[in-house]
């Protein structure tokens, strides 16, 4: 079983309008509404990937009732989340239709009170006894303490269970130094982590900082990884225009069931960079294209770091396993 953490749970709404125009009312052309957060748009991956995943963090009020109820409809997806007194929030993405961009409005999160965070923490330590992995994403409810991913880190490596963290600020750089097994920012969340704005220098500087593995988001260009193994950049074939909402938490998916499968990190990559482009051409968050995901797979650049720096290609792993069958 893989295990994914939402803190800070959401009912994502996701509004289509032919184009967006400020100061203006538009004409909503499709409506749909699904659980979200980041790490239930991974659990959703995950399930269609075909693991076995247990989603945990808090759920609260009308909309946390309608998050539970949409999670009760997903069965590959095991409910078990806590409950809180506050009202879960909500995330509305409007698509521009003319453009393909998105415009994307987050609301706080509820408060979490000391005695719910208890909650969760026993919770999450007994779920941890199944868990293969586990997966702490997404931004921090109002309440829960600014260090609790570094807390939830080291109950994971304190059960033997590899955990990936996905999160930024301080609650990044406090995670990160309690050794996670990986952990995923984007170009920005690096920088703020870093200093560094040269993603390359700035991967090996956050690994440098306790994390066994770092993977770069940097979006149209693919991930970059340091690893004690080495360091790869997997990019696809070309940019995709459509929704980026979740692509990121859908490589974090791809990662994350790879390392279970116990696949290499040129294959690691290879799927979660597949997996991202296919969510672009999706309609909501937490889903993927199949024949997007496919078609890129097999498409995927990988490059070689060496030493300082120096790169070279290197054939994608799907091609290589064609090339010998």
């Amino acid at each position: 079983m893989i295990l994914t953490v939402t803190l800070n749970t959401a009912l994502d709404v996701t509004h289509h309008v032919p184009k967006l125009i400020a100061h203006t009312t538009h004409r909503v052309t499709a409506v749909t509404e699904r659980p979200g957060g980041k790490g239930l748009n991974v659990a959703r991956v995950l399930a269609a990937l075909g693991h076995e995943v247990t989603a945990t963090g808090f759920a609260g009020g009308r909309t946390g009732a309608v998050v539970r109820e949409l999670l009760a409809g997903s069965p590959q997806v095991t409910d078990a989340l806590v409950p809180c007194a506050g009202t879960t929030r909500r995330t509305l993405a409007v698509v521009d239709e003319a453009s393909g961009d998105t415009t994307q409005f987050n609301e706080p999160g509820p408060l979490i009170s000391s005695a719910e965070w208890a909650e969760f923490l026993a919770r999450y330590e007994a779920l941890l006894a199944g868990a293969g992995a586990v997966a702490l994403c997404g931004s921090l409810p109002p309440g829960v303490p600014v260090g609790a991913y570094a807390v939830l880190v080291r109950a994971a490596r304190a059960a033997g269970v590899p955990v990936l963290l996905d999160t930024s600020g301080e609650a990044l750089r406090r995670g990160v130094a309690a050794r996670p097994e990986m952990i995923k920012p984007n170009a920005a969340e690096l920088a703020e982590l870093t200093g560094s704005r040269e993603p390359l220098q700035a991967t090996r500087d956050a690994r440098r900082r306790g994390a066994h593995a770092v993977v770069t988001s940097l979006g149209p260009g693919g991930l970059l990884a340091v690893t004690a193994q080495g360091t790869w950049q997997a990019a696809p074939p070309r940019a995709l225009t459509g929704n980026p909402t979740g692509a990121g938490d859908s490589a974090v998916a791809g990662l994350l069931s790879a390392l279970t499968e116990g696949l290499d990190w040129p294959a690691r990559l290879t799927r979660a960079v597949a997996l991202s482009a296919a969510t672009v051409h999706a309609p909501t968050a937490g889903d993927f294209d199949p024949h997007t995901y496919e078609q890129v797979r097999g498409s995927v650049t990988l490059t070689v770091h060496e030493g300082a720096g120096a790169a070279r290609p290197l054939i994608s792993p799907s091609r290589a396993r064609a090339g010998r069958d």
